[in-house]
């Protein structure tokens, strides 16, 4: 398993490699830039409870909510390329998204990045295009530490919620059919709203990604050490930065901002940001970098000389 992982990450970081970098004076703009250049405005697809990844912190001056995270600082990185590749400022805009709408806002042009905990996976590639690797994850079963739930195992008779739109949905159904395990599965609009139903008894577990998991127990004060994440992993998550197919420019630009951030180990400060150090509230996430991903990450320049 660990060398099918480490030959997913390769064959990433090769293909993006492969992708020709932007020149630094962009004459004749196409797609997603040339849409930003036109409307004067790039629109940032955020969540509202993927923490550390994405999510609503405080507001600004306005009253709108303030988006902040992991996948939010990769993609104002981006942002800024973009901009210097059309020559010119122009104002950045955060729209709110689900796991069920993301990928329609980003293919309809209401977004043009999205900035969440999004998985790459083969059937999303049909009809979005990703960034290099950001973070890999698993599917794993966040319970009460007092359900008696200490494996998928115990699920019979259960209900288990999961994020409507997730690719932890199949994960979850496919497990449960192969094994024969009888146990309900219901759907949420968002992360916030399946943690909620555990803790309102609604469910017994709730499945998706593990890093989400952690991070809703940081955020959740006190109570969060009344719930456990099971060890369970029941699907392999690698995520990434989602933006529109077929739009070469854009995509030589999402390279060469990763190979950036790489090169000057700004990629890792930035994990160690949001993974290792406080997050707003105060409380630490303490999840190390995985070496697959350390992997993918030095490929792209990080720590080349270690």
């Amino acid at each position: 398993m660990a060398a099918m992982r480490f030959g997913s990450v390769l064959a990433v970081v090769l293909a993006f490699a492969a992708v020709p970098r932007p020149a630094a004076a962009v004459e004749v703009l196409t797609g997603t830039l040339k849409r930003v250049a036109e409307r004067g405005e790039i629109v940032l697809g955020y969540r509202e409870s993927s923490v550390p990844f994405s999510f609503v912190e405080g507001k600004h001056r306005d009253g709108s909510p303030r988006a902040i995270g992991y996948a939010i600082d990769l993609c104002g990185e981006i942002a800024d390329d973009i901009q210097a590749a059309i020559g010119r400022k122009v104002t950045v805009r955060y729209a709110p998204v689900t796991a069920e709408t993301r990928i329609p806002a980003l293919t309809s042009g209401k977004i043009d990045l999205e900035c969440g905990s999004t998985t790459a996976n083969a059937e999303r590639r049909r009809s979005v295009a990703f960034s290099p690797v950001d973070y890999i994850s698993a599917t794993q079963l966040l319970v009460k530490k007092e359900s008696g739930i200490a494996s998928y195992r115990d699920l019979a008779g259960k209900t288990v919620v999961v994020t409507a739109g997730t690719t932890n949905e199949k994960a979850v159904r496919d497990l449960l059919a192969k094994l024969k395990i009888q146990a309900q599965v219901v759907t949420a609009p968002d992360h916030a709203a399946s943690y909620a139903m555990v803790k309102a008894g609604q469910a017994d577990a709730f499945a998706t990604d593990d890093v989400l998991l952690y991070g809703l127990i940081a955020t959740d004060g006190q109570d969060g050490a009344n719930y456990t994440v099971l060890p369970d992993k029941l699907s392999y998550e690698p995520y990434g930065i989602m933006f529109r197919k077929d739009d070469p420019e854009l995509a030589g630009i999402v390279a060469q901002t990763f190979t950036r951030l790489a090169e000057s180990r700004e990629l890792r400060w930035t994990y160690e940001r949001w993974f290792l150090k406080r997050l707003p509230n105060g409380e630490r996430l303490d999840i190390p970098m995985s070496n697959d991903l350390r992997t993918s990450f030095q490929l792209m320049g990080l720590d080349a000389q270690e």
